[in-house]
């Protein structure tokens, strides 16, 4: 296998390194050229292999799922300032979705979309495809071709990809490509504004720290339809970029706090969003208002040796006035958590958390724009999935998270989670209550009639979820193993009068077979050949 070829214009002598380690499972290259310019190369080959069940004691049933992935990547350095990186993998999986029904997501309006929901074969709101685009249904391939979900038997294939660098003394970072990405977290998986749970799309990124105690970052990238229609029907609607900028002060690691704005605007050639000094909002009106904003703010207090306590807030487009917390169109979600640091075991914490998203937060009517023929979709999403937090509108969630490292290779971690979330189908839906909702009007001001009142105003789901996971990383093999199972309870509550009436009502819980219980056990075994 070459690792090398010769891309360098100096490439007489050097010292050079290579070879296989199998505790890693990559094969290494390193060479320092004669000018002194060094070069690294990685090349790695790993497999995941992953299955999920449930099994629901009301009705009786089973479900399962697995998601096994091979994967090849090359990565090294050039210099001392260039990275490189380049994955690419391909995977059996089937996840199927449960069909929920209908969502009239436009108040007052004849439209319809189908409903599905997530998985029943893993723990709600877990499950996060890795397959670019589409996937291939193995017992389709010679007829329908590519679909969007994989409900049976699936081929998918995923590819992640960046370049990234330092500049000015490592003072400038800038990074492109396709990958993974959490901005503004307080605490590990918690943002409001771009979470770890989002897919992956293509960006560019600058991070400037010109001091210690203060900076500021951008990232523009290009948004990824989610193939529900075929892959022309899909993406004629969803043409859409994002954008997000952000300034930070933190002081000696005590006291931090950040705040920004982000956008979703459909593709144009529009330099102003790339540049990271402008703010998005202000440079919104001055081109014309076709696009999605948003603001954010985040704040930390720490004290060394006991932990911190944080709190964030999003505001998506909205009017403020009076009746600011009972009207439908002022959208926002905030949190607030508490992280406690345990001494008595090695590297133990505890995370209390409270998340509410309210309703047609992250959403946005469609809106017709000069450039492309048809009304174009704006909702806070990529691939299908939110890019904030992983809650969709009109749902609240408390969560306690425990974890703890028992050994150099063995991390073990439990959580608890009580999410409630308003009907997305069905008869009892509550308006606002999905990324596809949409306010009626191009004018927000129109809406001043729909009140939210959560819990009170139509059908709602309740999950309590409790679950843990013990993860096992082998000293001598390149073998990590990982086991997870827990107990989800989920329920439905409704009220007395007509849903989404303006009025609150008293609730009570419901069984119904458009809104069933479930008990279930859920269960999954893990195996990667890591990297």
């Amino acid at each position: 296998m070459i690792l090398i070829t010769g891309s360098l214009p100096v490439f007489i002598h050097a010292e050079t390194y290579s070879g296989f380690d199998l505790s890693r499972g990559i094969l290494e290259a390193r060479t320092e050229t004669g000018n002194g310019t060094k070069f690294s190369a990685e090349i790695g080959v790993s497999s995941r292999l992953s299955g999920s069940g449930a099994a629901y004691f009301e009705q009786n049933e089973f479900y399962g799922g697995f998601d096994m992935w091979l994967d090849a990547r090359i990565r090294g350095d050039v210099g001392n300032a260039f990275s490189y990186s380049f994955e690419i993998g391909v995977g059996l999986l089937s996840a199927k979705r449960p069909y929920l029904g209908k969502y009239q997501y436009k108040v007052g309006g004849n439209e319809n979309a189908d409903i599905y929901g997530s998985p029943l074969s893993y723990f709600p709101y877990a499950y996060s495809g890795r397959w670019d685009g589409f996937v291939f249904p193995i017992n389709e391939l010679d007829s329908d071709g590519p679909s969007g979900w994989p409900d049976t038997a699936s081929i998918g294939f995923s590819s992640l990809y960046e370049i990234s660098g330092l500049m000015f003394d490592s003072r400038l970072f800038w990074s492109l490509g396709r990958k993974r990405r959490e901005w503004a977290a307080m605490n590990q998986g918690s943002s409001l504004v771009l979470n770890e749970a989002a897919q992956p799309f293509f960006g560019f990124e600058l991070s400037f720290q010109p001091f210690q105690w203060f900076g500021f970052s951008s990232l523009t990238g290009i948004l990824e339809y989610f193939d529900a229609n075929g892959i022309n029907v899909s993406s004629k609607t969803f043409q859409n970029a994002f954008s997000v900028s952000l300034v930070n002060f933190d002081f000696a690691g005590f006291f931090h706090i950040d705040f920004g704005t982000t956008l979703v605007w459909p593709k144009r050639f529009e330099l102003g969003y790339l540049f990271p000094l402008i703010d998005n909002v202000l440079y919104q009106n001055n081109i014309g208002d076709f696009d999605n904003v948003g603001f954010f703010g985040n704040l930390k207090l720490k004290k060394n040796g006991l932990g911190f306590v944080w709190g964030s807030f999003f505001i998506d487009e909205m009017n403020f006035e009076k009746n600011f917390f009972i009207l439908d169109r002022e959208m926002y979600a905030w949190q607030c958590g508490l992280d406690i640091l345990l001494p008595m075991l090695p590297f133990a914490s505890l995370d209390i958390s409270y998340t509410k998203i309210e309703p047609y937060c992250y959403t946005h009517q469609k809106t017709d724009v000069p450039w492309y023929p048809v009304p174009m979709e704006e909702a806070y999403t990529n691939h299908g999935y939110g890019l904030g937090y992983y809650l969709p509108p009109n749902s609240d969630e408390i969560k306690l998270r425990f974890q703890t490292m028992l050994t150099g290779g063995t991390r073990v971690n439990a959580k608890f989670q009580m999410i409630r979330h308003g009907a997305d189908y069905g008869g009892r839906a509550v308006d606002g209550s999905s990324y596809l909702s949409e306010l009626t009007g191009n004018d927000r001001s129109d809406d001043r009639r729909l009140r939210k009142f959560f819990l009170h105003d139509g059908a709602y789901q309740w999950f309590h979820i409790i679950k843990g996971n013990i993860t096992h990383r082998l000293s001598k093999l390149p073998l990590e193993i990982s086991f997870e199972a827990g107990m989800v309870f989920s329920y439905w509550t409704d009220i007395d009068g007509s849903p989404n009436d303006g009025a609150s009502h008293p609730y009570h819980s419901i069984d119904t077979e458009q809104y069933p219980k479930r008990t279930g056990v859920i269960a999954g075994i893990g195996v990667r050949i890591y990297k």
